[in-house]
């Protein structure tokens, strides 16, 4: 179930990795690490310089692989502007989906959803259900997607869903997101780390922002500290906190106590099961980032299945009455993030 990826992603996490696999990975990351120091340095001496589109640009992204929050923030920020009758499209890479990335693929105009999970990637999907009045867009060209949402659709606001490393596109707000807890992991670059870019991208740093993934947030308050002083970089907490646990399919919350089986498949799926303690979770089925389900994966479990909500949008097309979601309850002072 749990394949090389996963493995992967363990040693990317531990504290001093180490074994033959990491010292393989160890030295593809030097040719990694050339080509992405390459493309920043010709962005950085302006040899290639970002395409800018007619709107404003946030990008909200991170210097790790997976896991760390972005997409809720994303619906935050939108939600705000939108509060304040602004046209806002939200721009994604799609990655996961089935959908042919070329092409300028519109998600949702704000009222109506044009594709499901399996075609659009479960991200996209989630954040054009749960950002009402939200353009939503996938492409792997963002500029296009910007620039087609702001020509045709009159989009004031561009908000990039995992765009901190997509270059090409000019922004007026770079905001990037660290995991209280994982932190930049063992350190080291990709693939033997989770590092998408060296230090000179810490530059490029508008605001960061740490993600606190508990119920307490002293780590968190720590951190920021921490980083603020250490990058000398205006700091935000986003607090990312368990809610309740829904029926997918009717919206019947789940009460606290009950068996269940829990799955998942996200970056860091121990802090969702870290989430789960108030109920009796009787197995937990852990599967690769980005999974696409089909009805084998849960055929034999029996009882409740409790999962994430980025799992649901997969899940719902099955024919089961006894999935369950987890609702978090995200907050973020928004206002302050974009002084």
């Amino acid at each position: 179930m749990i394949n090389i990826k996963t493995q992967i992603t363990k040693l990317h996490y531990t504290g001093n990795p180490h074994g033959v696999l990491f010292e393989i990975l160890k030295f593809c990351s030097y040719f990694y690490g050339i080509g992405a120091h390459f493309k920043n340095f010709l962005y950085d001496k302006k040899i290639i310089r970002p395409k800018k589109v007619n709107a404003f640009v946030i990008s909200v992204g991170n210097m790790t692989t997976g896991g760390v929050g972005k997409t809720p923030v994303v619906s935050e920020i939108a939600k705000y502007f939108i509060a304040k009758n602004k046209k806002v499209a939200i721009v994604s890479r799609g990655y996961g989906g089935k959908l042919n990335n070329k092409n300028i693929n519109m998600v949702s105009d704000g009222k109506n959803i044009f594709f499901d999970a399996h075609d659009c990637g479960d991200e996209p999907l989630w954040l054009a259900q749960n950002t009402q009045g939200c353009l939503v867009f996938t492409s792997k060209n963002r500029y296009n997607a910007s620039k087609f949402a702001v020509e045709k659709y009159g989009a004031e606001v561009i908000i990039l869903d995992d765009g901190f490393q997509h270059r090409k596109l000019h922004r007026d707000l770079d905001l990037v997101l660290m995991d209280s807890v994982k932190g930049f992991g063992n350190e080291n670059l990709l693939p033997a780390g989770p590092l998408r870019e060296g230090p000179e991208a810490l530059d490029r740093i508008d605001k960061l922002i740490i993600v606190s993934k508990s119920t307490k947030h002293e780590l968190a308050k720590k951190v920021a500290k921490i980083m603020q002083k250490r990058l000398k970089l205006p700091t935000e907490i986003c607090y990312s906190e368990p809610d309740y646990v829904y029926n997918i399919k009717n919206g019947q919350r789940l009460m606290d106590g009950m068996e269940a089986t829990a799955i998942c498949a996200i970056g860091q799926p121990q802090q969702f099961y870290d989430f789960l303690k108030d109920f009796n979770i009787i197995k937990t089925l852990t599967f690769d980032d980005h999974h696409q389900y089909v009805p084998t994966d849960i055929i034999d479990i029996k009882g409740n299945i409790i999962t994430t909500e980025k799992d649901a949008v997969k899940l719902e097309r099955f024919d089961r009455d006894n999935i369950y979601a987890l609702k978090l309850r995200t907050v973020i002072d928004v206002e302050g993030l974009l002084k």
